[in-house]
């Protein structure tokens, strides 16, 4: 099977219709619908049953996508290991990133990677910090930016740490919670951010907030929050300080330490040899030594 040809199979099978693959390939549906009978020619088996709802793969079929979908990765990754051998910064970045890093600090850090490498690609994936893990693990991303506690074992690079805020309009000391009628917003994430907030509730206060509200974005609750509908618990990397609002650091009672979250850079030794990759690492190192908590305009510790 040619490259051109696991291309038309694996996008058939993603697609599951003749029209909308037919787009994606820039074919004609009576050309497409000719080189998918040579393909199943070839193959000596009908790969795709053909309905009025589209196709849908047969055992055969689903045998042949899978080393389809196998031959192109290959392709690519040979492509990628050949590009790392030139002098210029060639291939595919694949990045998977927590999602508040993805849509807060990171595209800056591309922007300038796009600027000074015009021909890399870059791929990105965004979830919550065990996602990336899992991305990393399946092969489906170069390097991982992951946010919290990880017992990743392979390649482990510290950012910066930022300071959890009680965020509120009104609240002014940590004390107050009790003393409002509106709610606790807060947003869904990764089961070992809310076990830190649960655990610092718990050290704080005998019972659970009064009224809560729950978001499926921290965006979401962000804006909830500056818009006074009741209180959040954010990262500063979430806020630019000139928000009209009143950021109260979560502190430990007992030691009377702020409390933080830390960002990490992770991946294989191996994908970090690869020249794109390298070039990623050195620009985020960089982004991260001059990275500042706009939430009070101090310089993060490291």
């Amino acid at each position: 099977m040619t490259t051109t040809e696991a291309q038309i199979v694996k996008v058939l099978s993603e697609e599951g219709n003749m029209r909308k693959a037919a787009e994606r390939l820039f074919l004609s549906q009576p050309a497409l619908s000719q080189r998918l009978q040579s393909i199943e020619k070839d193959w000596g088996a009908q790969l795709f049953l053909r309905s009025q709802k589209g196709l849908t793969p047969t055992p055969a079929g689903e045998l042949v996508i899978q080393y389809a979908i196998d031959t192109i990765a290959k392709k690519e990754e040979i492509y990628e290991m050949i590009q790392s051998l030139n002098s210029k910064v060639h291939g595919t970045l694949k990045i998977a990133c927590a999602s508040i890093v993805g849509h807060t600090w990171l595209p800056k850090v591309l922007k300038d990677f796009m600027t000074q490498y015009p021909e890399a690609k870059i791929s990105l994936i965004t979830g919550w910090s065990s996602e990336i893990v899992k991305s990393l693990y399946e092969g489906e991303a170069h390097v991982g930016i992951v946010r919290g506690h990880t017992d990743w074992k392979g390649s482990k690079i510290h950012l910066f740490r930022d300071t959890l805020y009680l965020v509120d309009k009104e609240i002014k000391e940590i004390d107050e919670v009790f003393e409002t009628d509106r709610p606790f917003i807060q947003f869904k994430s990764d089961s070992n951010y809310y076990q830190e907030i649960q655990q610092w509730w718990q050290r704080h206060f005998k019972s659970n907030p009064h009224r809560q509200i729950t978001v499926d974005q921290i965006e979401t609750c962000k804006q909830m929050a500056l818009n006074g509908i009741g209180y959040a618990i954010l990262p500063s990397i979430t806020l630019s300080g000139h928000e009209d609002v009143n950021t109260i650091p979560l502190t430990n009672n007992e030691e009377e330490f702020e409390l933080t979250r830390d960002t990490w850079l992770i991946g294989y030794e191996s994908s970090f040899e690869l020249r794109q990759v390298a070039a990623f690492v050195d620009l985020v190192k960089k982004h991260a030594e001059c990275l500042y908590d706009y939430s009070n305009s101090t310089e993060e510790k490291k």
